[in-house]
C-alpha cells in the first residue's frame, strides 16, 4: 500500500506530508483547493515528464517522495534486483523524484539512482491511475485485448504467439532487404564490397590499439630512456666506482677472511650470485637501450598505424571492437546479396513454416480467449448491474483478422445501457458518465485479476449524482476491501463510503496562497461533507443530512465487511 506522500515546492504546495490507511481513502476539497497536486505528484513518482512549470514560484526545487509498504510481488522483486536496488528487510520501498527550475532531475528507489525508464516500470506494477479523461482508452481496440487477456491470465499463451510474430517480422524484413531492385543490389555490393576489402586491409585486433599507445609512450621517450639507461649501467658495471667493481674488491677481501674464518667460506658463493646478477642486470637495461636506437622508423610505423584506427573509428562511429562485428555482418551481408535468389527462396520455405506456427499459436490463443470473453462480459455485467444498469447489456464482439502482434483477434466491446436499445460500440457512447462506470465496472473486475497493490480513481464520478453516485462509492468501498483505493472526488455520496477521509484547502500565508491536506476526524468529516451538499455556508439541515450519509455508510462497509467474511463449517459432535 502507498503508505506515505510527501511533497515540496510543486505549484501551490509549499510543504505538505500526508499518510494514508488501508481501505479506501477519499480526498476532496473546493475546486481549485489543490487536489490535483496529489495526482501530478504521483505521476511524477510514476516517472511522467516533469514540467518545470510546476516548480512553486521562487523555488530552487521541487521534491516528491512516497513511501510504499508492501509484500513485493515476483515480478517487482526481480525489477528490484536487476536495477540493481536493494530490497529493505521491512517490504518497503521509497519512491524520490526532484527536478530544478533549470529542467535537470534525478529519481531514486531505496536511494538508488534510477532512470525514469526503470521508474516508470516500477510505477506501473505500485500503481493502477485512473483520471477523468482516461476512459478514452476504454474505446482502444488494444487497451480492450488486454483487458481481455489480464482476465483471462494468457500472459504465457500471448508471449509465445509473441516470439513467432517476432521472428516472422524478422525474417519479412531480411527478406525485404534482399529483394530491392536490381541497380540498388548492385551498389549497395560494390558499396559493401569496398567495406570489407576496407577493412580486411586493416588487419585490426582488438587489443593492438591500446598496445600502440603503450609503445608510442616508450619510443616518445627515447631520450630519457637511454640517460637513465646509461646512468644505471655505469652505476652497475661501467664506472671505475662501479657496484660490480667495489664487490669484486668485497671478494678477494672475503677470500682472505675465509681463509682465517672456515665459517665465512659460504658467503663467497652468496658473492659470486650477486656479481652475476648485477651484470644480468645491467645486460639487461643495455639491450633495451640498443632496441630503442636500433629501430628509428619505429615511432613513424606506429603513428601510421593508429592513424588507421583512427580513421576507422570516425568514418563508422564505432569502437575497434564493433568495427570487428561490422566486418563480419558486412561479410554476411554481402553473402546474402551475392547469393540472394537462393537465400529468398530459403526465407520463403523459413516464412511459410513459421506462417502455420503462427496461425496455429493465434487458434490455440483464441480458443483461450473466446471462453474467458464468455465470462468476462458475465462479470463486467454484474458490475455494471451493481452501478445503476440494471437492465444494461455488455457484450465483447470477436472478429479474425490477420497476424498481428498481439495476435489474430479484433474486438469490440459492446454496449446497450437501457432495454430494447441495440448493442453499440462503447465509442458510440456519448454519456461520460455512463463510459466512467463501465470503466469503474472494468477496474473493479481487474482488481481481481491483478496483483497491482494501489489503485487511484481521480474524479471518476464526473457527470453522475444521486443513486447513481452513491452506487459508485459503495462499489469503490467493495474495491477497497481487496486493494488499497485513493479517490479524488466532489461528490458527497461518494465521500462519505471512504474509510479516511482528508480535506485539500487552501490558505494566504505571508501574501501567498499555499495548499494544505487536513485528515479528518469524525466532527470536521460531518463538515466538509456538509459543505459539498451545500456550497460554503453549512446550516443545521446539511450537518444532519451529512451526519445520516455518513452513519448509512459505515453501517453498510459493516455489513459487506461481514458478508465478505468467508463463513465457518459447522463441525459435527
Amino acid at each position: 500500500m502507498l503508505q506515505s506522500l510527501q511533497i515540496k515546492n510543486l505549484a501551490l504546495v509549499d510543504t505538505l506530508n500526508v499518510e494514508f490507511e488501508s481501505g479506501l481513502n477519499v480526498i476532496t476539497g473546493e475546486t481549485g483547493a489543490g487536489k490535483s497536486m496529489i495526482v501530478g505528484a504521483l505521476n511524477l513518482l510514476l516517472g511522467e515528464r516533469a514540467d518545470k512549470t510546476l516548480l512553486r514560484t521562487g523555488a530552487d526545487q521541487c521534491v516528491v517522495e512516497a513511501v510504499f509498504q508492501m509484500a513485493r510481488p515476483d515480478e517487482l522483486h526481480a525489477l528490484l534486483q536487476a536495477s540493481g536496488i536493494e530490497c529493505g528487510a521491512e517490504d518497503r520501498l521509497i519512491v524520490k523524484r526532484a527536478f530544478t527550475a533549470s529542467g535537470a532531475g534525478r529519481q531514486f528507489v531505496n536511494n538508488s539512482p534510477v532512470t525514469l525508464q526503470v521508474l516508470k516500470r516500477i510505477g506501473e506494477l505500485l500503481v493502477d491511475m485512473h483520471g477523468p479523461h482516461d476512459h478514452q482508452s476504454l474505446l482502444s481496440a488494444d487497451f480492450q485485448l488486454n483487458v481481455l487477456d489480464a482476465f483471462g491470465r494468457l500472459e504465457k499463451e500471448l508471449a509465445a504467439y509473441r516470439a513467432e510474430y517476432d521472428c516472422q517480422q524478422a525474417l519479412l524484413a531480411r527478406r525485404q532487404a534482399l529483394t530491392i531492385g536490381e541497380a540498388d543490389i548492385a551498389r549497395q555490393v560494390d558499396l559493401l564490397a569496398f567495406q570489407v576489402r576496407e577493412l580486411e586491409a586493416a588487419a585490426l585486433r582488438e587489443e593492438e590499439e591500446a598496445e600502440i599507445i603503450r609503445e608510442q609512450n616508450v619510443l616518445g621517450n627515447a631520450q630519457a630512456i637511454l640517460q637513465w639507461a646509461e646512468e644505471i649501467r655505469q652505476v652497475l658495471t661501467e664506472a671505475e666506482e662501479s657496484a660490480f667493481n667495489r664487490l669484486a674488491a668485497a671478494q678477494q677481501a672475503l677470500d682472505k677472511l675465509a681463509a682465517l674464518v672456515p665459517s665465512a667460506a659460504g658467503w663467497k658463493s652468496e658473492a659470486r650470485t650477486l656479481a652475476e646478477q648485477i651484470q644480468d642486470l645491467s645486460a639487461g637495461v643495455g639491450a633495451l637501450a640498443r632496441n630503442i636506437e636500433g629501430d628509428p622508423g619505429r615511432l613513424q610505423w606506429l603513428d601510421d598505424r593508429l592513424a588507421v584506427y583512427q580513421k576507422l573509428k570516425r568514418k563508422y562511429g564505432a569502437s575497434v571492437a564493433d568495427l570487428l562485428k561490422l566486418l563480419d555482418q558486412t561479410r554476411e551481408r554481402l553473402r546474402d546479396l551475392q547469393t540472394r535468389d537462393e537465400q529468398v527462396r530459403k526465407l520463403d520455405a523459413e516464412l511459410n513454416a513459421g506462417r502455420q506456427r503462427l496461425e496455429a499459436l493465434g487458434q490455440a490463443l483464441r480458443r483461450k480467449r473466446e471462453p474467458a470473453a464468455k465470462q468476462l462480459v458475465k462479470a463486467i455485467t454484474a458490475e455494471l448491474q451493481d452501478l445503476g444498469f440494471e437492465k444494461a447489456a455488455f457484450a465483447i464482439a470477436f472478429s479474425p483478422g490477420e497476424p498481428r502482434a498481439d495476435g489474430m483477434d479484433t474486438l469490440d466491446f459492446t454496449f446497450a445501457p437501457n432495454p430494447g436499445e441495440p448493442q453499440r460500440p462503447l465509442r458510440a457512447i456519448a454519456s461520460s458518465g455512463e463510459m466512467s462506470r463501465v470503466m469503474l465496472a472494468v477496474k473493479t473486475v481487474l482488481a481481481e485479476h491483478d496483483r497491482i497493490p494501489v489503485l487511484i480513481f481521480d474524479e471518476i464520478d464526473v457527470n453522475i449524482g444521486g443513486k447513481t453516485a452513491r452506487r459508485v462509492g459503495e462499489k469503490l468501498a467493495e474495491v477497497a476491501r481487496r486493494r488499497q483505493v485513493l479517490c479524488i472526488t466532489h461528490l458527497p455520496q461518494v465521500a462519505v463510503h471512504g474509510n479516511v477521509q482528508f480535506a485539500v484547502e487552501k490558505r494566504v500565508q505571508n501574501g501567498r496562497t499555499v495548499a494544505h491536506i487536513i485528515k479528518l476526524d469524525s466532527p470536521s468529516r460531518i463538515e466538509e461533507i456538509a459543505r459539498m451538499l451545500g456550497g460554503r455556508d453549512t446550516t443545521r439541515v446539511t450537518l444532519d443530512h451529512a451526519r445520516e450519509l455518513l452513519e448509512k455508510a459505515s453501517a453498510n462497509i459493516v455489513l459487506k465487511a461481514v458478508e465478505a467474511r468467508p463463513q465457518r463449517k459447522e463441525s459435527g459432535s
